[in-house]
């Protein structure tokens, strides 16, 4: 009789636990993903134009050629905050390899607060107003902070919502770059 009443119990604790590592898997998978490479097939990036804080006129189309981490953030997000001195170093150690970011800002508080935000931090790489087409073209919705790690040919390779960890950019850049790196030394 005790035997049958347990069950209740045991069924209510797998299903907790079910739901947790279902959570926790869809939260962390990505991060995984990034940086083993797994998953990576990608997508064609959308072509946005927006003029960076510092007045120069980046296109997507552009940057190929490059690996580019698109990241949509807010100076009010505590992830996105988070995030971006490991982006700033990733950004630091590869921009002269080919890798750059471009950061799109979602904040409404306007193109001051920002400025005065990144100042404050040090953050050097470029950054620009999200515009409703960026946002709409990505489909960055409400999720921040949202990344999309780009490879030099302009397919989407990677795709992070939420914070994109350190961990997980690094290993994924190097192999993005030498991906490309063999492509051009390719016959």
């Amino acid at each position: 009789m005790a035997a049958k009443r347990r069950w209740p119990r045991i069924a209510l604790e797998a299903g907790f636990w079910i739901v947790v590592l279902g959570f926790l898997g869809y939260r962390i998978w990505p991060q995984f993903a990034a940086a083993l490479g797994v998953g990576a097939g990608g997508t064609a990036a959308p072509d946005v134009r927006v003029e960076t804080l510092g007045g120069e006129q980046v296109s997507l189309r552009e940057l190929r050629g490059q690996v580019v981490l698109v990241n949509f953030w807010a100076t009010w997000c505590p992830p996105c905050r988070y995030e971006m001195p490991g982006f700033q170093r990733t950004y630091e150690a590869y921009r002269d390899r080919g890798f750059t970011i471009l950061g799109l800002s979602v904040d409404r508080a306007g193109r001051r607060v920002v400025e005065e935000f990144l100042e404050e931090r040090g953050i050097t790489y470029p950054v620009a107003m999200a515009t409703a087409e960026a946002t709409r073209a990505f489909g960055a919705g409400t999720m921040l902070p949202t990344s999309f790690l780009i490879d030099a040919t302009g397919r989407i390779r990677h795709t992070v919502k939420g914070v994109f960890l350190e961990t997980a950019l690094v290993p994924a850049v190097e192999r993005l770059l030498a991906e490309r790196d063999a492509e051009e030394a390719a016959p």
